[in-house]
């Protein structure tokens, strides 16, 4: 649709004349009133025909139906002496209908043309029923008729809507009046739930179409994002690194030094603990001895140290006196040996 502002509707005035005469001519479709008006008038007639052929169709059908059901009741035996003469009666105007049909169909317009077995339809009508019973036939035929088309009504209304089958025969007929407009409802509810699915279908397909370039931007993003936060972040991970390698360190050490731990406390036993403990107390003892003569014998040394330098001379001559016995010793032990 072309659509014009104000400004270019004062510029081309004799334009916008010439638009409004010709949107008194034509519908917004496009088409012309006159052929409008007249497609209209085409299509209600159609829509009448078509009723009226769609209400035939369904007398028509519903007759051979209960055709069919006579049939099948005389064949079993079912049928009373009332129900056996509408049968014969029905069933004789039917025939002759449909040969009337037949004919009527098959006719042609030249004058020197035979119909099917040289049959008119004036023959036709000495095969209808005699008129002594006509009233009586259609008034049994009215109420078949409004039987079979009350019991099609039901159970197509049982096929719509399930729960009317517990319901009564007055408030069933009332729903049934209501059917017609319940389902052209439900075609608009319908059509409209399609034209949405479609709009949906092409919405949706959109998405498809831009889907794949958004998640590629979306990828160039988190790259971006990715590359930036890994170089800004670097330093505070090198320190986390280090931190978590200290705390490695340290948990190692631990865990080493319990191991040796248990090695301890696996090699030495209570008893073993025990011994080493007496061990350690006769040690402790001795050490305490031996620090006692030496705290005695720095008193003695300290003693001699009043002496002065006379009294170191005596001790080196004493230390000499001392090795050079214990070499004559020596010398005395090797000399007996070697004597007989």
């Amino acid at each position: 649709m072309i659509t014009l502002d104000e400004e270019e509707i004062q510029k081309n005035t004799q334009f916008s004349k010439l638009l409004l005469e010709v949107s008194q001519m034509l519908e917004p479709g496009g088409a012309s009133v006159s052929i409008h008006k007249a497609l209209e008038q085409a299509q209600r007639e159609l829509r009448l025909q078509r009723k009226v052929w769609f209400r035939s169709e369904i007398i028509h059908r519903l007759i051979q139906e209960m055709l069919v059901d006579f049939q099948v009741r005389k064949h079993d035996g079912c049928l009373s002496a009332e129900e056996s003469k509408f049968y014969d009666w029905l069933k004789q105007c039917m025939l002759v209908s449909e040969c009337s049909r037949m004919l009527s169909g098959n006719s042609v317009s030249s004058s020197d043309s035979v119909s099917l077995l040289g049959l008119q339809k004036q023959d036709l009508i000495h095969g209808l029923p005699s008129d002594s019973n006509v009233l009586q036939m259609r008034d049994l035929f009215q109420r078949y008729l409004e039987e079979s088309l009350k019991k099609k009504c039901f159970t197509f209304l049982s096929f719509h809507q399930p729960e009317t089958d517990e319901e009564s025969d007055v408030v069933c007929a009332a729903k049934i009046l209501r059917l017609a407009s319940t389902l052209e409802d439900e075609k608009r509810r319908l059509e409209n739930e399609k034209e949405k699915q479609l709009e949906l279908g092409v919405t949706m397909g959109k998405q498809q179409e831009m889907y794949p370039q958004v998640l590629l931007r979306c990828l160039s993003l988190m790259q971006e994002a990715a590359s930036d936060l890994r170089l800004k972040a670097q330093a505070e991970i090198d320190r986390i690194n280090s931190e978590y390698l200290e705390a490695k360190g340290t948990a190692l050490f631990l865990k080493l030094r319990m191991e040796e731990l248990q090695v301890l406390a696996d090699t030495y036993s209570p008893e073993k603990l025990e011994v080493h403990r007496k061990i350690r107390e006769s040690l402790e003892t001795a050490v305490k001895t031996k620090k006692q003569e030496l705290a005695t014998s720095q008193q003695i040394l300290s003693s001699y140290e009043f002496l002065g330098p006379e009294f170191e001379e005596l001790v080196q001559e004493y230390t000499r006196l001392k090795d050079k016995i214990k070499d004559n010793r020596w010398m005395l032990q090797e000399l007996s040996k070697t004597l007989p």
